[in-house]
């Protein structure tokens, strides 16, 4: 795949409701994503942890786009299932999420995603999922113009 592709990926991550969010991208390669998102005081939930509905939301997009560096543009990736795990609270001040592709069939792909919250340069894991995302023909779909 040529890194044009990547770093049109790259731009294309941050639009919508994660532009919304703040994530941002780091790096992207060939059946990988990596983002991130400095914490800010509206991501946080009554206790002062990063949501679990943010971390959620930066995993499952960041899978999505770690599958996308497998796909030519004529496909689109959507989502069809994921779990995903929580092993301690997530304070920040910075969010890391590392997707890896790990089965990349020709229409359906499994993506792991990591996030780790940073802080002092180090990182501790503070959650895993697991997403089946399906890839499919762009002209198939019904997509709203912007």
């Amino acid at each position: 795949m040529p890194s044009k592709w990547f770093e049109s990926l790259k731009q294309d991550f941050v639009q919508g409701f994660p532009a919304f969010c703040g994530f941002e991208v780091i790096r992207a390669d060939f059946g990988t994503f990596e983002t991130c998102l400095k914490v800010l005081d509206n991501h946080r939930q009554q206790d002062g942890f990063v949501h679990a509905g943010v971390i959620a939301t930066m995993a499952d997009h960041t899978a999505g786009y770690a599958s996308f560096t497998t796909v030519s543009k004529t496909v689109r990736i959507l989502t069809v299932e994921f779990k995903i795990n929580y092993f301690k609270p997530a304070a920040g001040p910075l969010i890391v999420c590392r997707a890896k592709v790990i089965n990349n069939g020709k229409k359906i792909k499994v993506v792991e995603a990591e996030v780790f919250s940073a802080s002092d340069g180090n990182e501790k894991l503070v959650s895993k999922g697991m997403f089946t995302q399906i890839a499919v023909a762009a002209a198939d779909l019904q997509i709203r113009s912007r």
